[in-house]
């Protein structure tokens, strides 16, 4: 028992570390690995979030399709994580078509060169 746990123990030590992409609706790829994500189970808007707190980068599987949002504080994650109905403090707050672009990564990688 001990030497198949260790085997396996090496076997994961030296298996190569694959990091996830996901292809956004603008039909972008994003690489999630510096990303922290969660399965989301009590949401029927929301399947996934992503955050990357060093670039304010908020990716969001709903309704199984993923979107970007750049700029998003980890306030307003942590906000949408621990809200009664996630959905609809993401679509209250973040959506695009409801804050007039203010997440649109353009925009922040733009500023962000400059």
């Amino acid at each position: 028992m001990v030497r198949a746990l260790a085997i396996l123990l090496a076997q994961l030590a030296t298996a190569p570390i694959v990091s996830e992409t996901v292809e956004t609706g603008e039909r972008r790829l994003v690489d999630l690995k510096t990303f922290e994500c969660r399965d989301i189970t009590r949401s029927t808007v929301l399947q996934r979030v992503c955050y990357d707190r060093t670039r304010q980068d908020l990716i969001v599987a709903a309704h199984g399709t993923y979107d970007r949002y750049c700029g998003v504080t980890a306030d307003t994650v942590e906000r949408l994580l621990g809200a009664p109905s996630m959905g609809q403090f993401f679509n209250q707050n973040i959506k695009r078509e409801v804050t007039a672009g203010r997440y649109a990564c353009e925009t922040h990688e733009r500023v962000q060169r400059s």
